[in-house]
């Protein structure tokens, strides 16, 4: 499967970001708060800014899987902190390429968050799972995660239900 290595984005990142978050709304598009056609709307100049915004800081960033060729990245997880959520890292827009799924890049990215959280002194991090992604839910439990018993509505479609997993860090 080859090697790859996570860091934070950077602005030199932003093209091939893009190029992610596109593929990440093609492949699963109940995952995410945006369409591949909003996305797609979006000017580059728009995602550097984001990818800028990203890129340092206590309270947003994004991680990438970088298989260090100058190709394509093959993940991507974000951090964020809400006010909702006090002492918690939010973790969202996860995603592995197909190829790269059942590896260990998702354990990469969610550790490169948590590890992110932690320095800035959060003690928990916190996703959200559409019901039924049983594939997803297996993946975090194995990485500490556990089921809160929280249901919620899915933030951008009424007729699903994601579900809250929690880990301490």
């Amino acid at each position: 499967m080859g090697s790859w290595n996570v860091h934070r984005v950077t602005a030199d990142d932003a093209a091939r970001m893009r190029a992610l978050r596109l593929e990440m709304l093609a492949d699963s598009p109940l995952a995410y708060l945006e369409t591949l056609a909003d996305a797609a709307a979006r000017s580059h100049a728009a995602y550097r800014r984001r990818i800028i915004e990203a890129s340092k800081g206590d309270s947003f960033a994004n991680f990438v899987a970088d298989p260090g060729d100058g190709g394509r990245l093959i993940g991507h997880a974000g951090g964020t902190v809400m006010p909702e959520f006090p002492g918690e890292t939010v973790i969202f827009a996860v995603y592995v390429t197909p190829a790269h799924r059942g590896g260990k890049v998702l354990a990469d990215l969610i550790g490169a968050v948590t590890d992110w959280g932690r320095a800035a002194g959060r003690r928990r991090a916190l996703l959200e799972v559409v019901v039924g992604n049983g594939r997803a839910v297996r993946a975090y439990e194995k990485l500490g995660f556990t089921d809160t018993g929280e249901r919620v509505p899915h933030p951008v479609i009424p007729t699903l239900t994601e579900l809250r997993m929690r880990r301490s860090l």
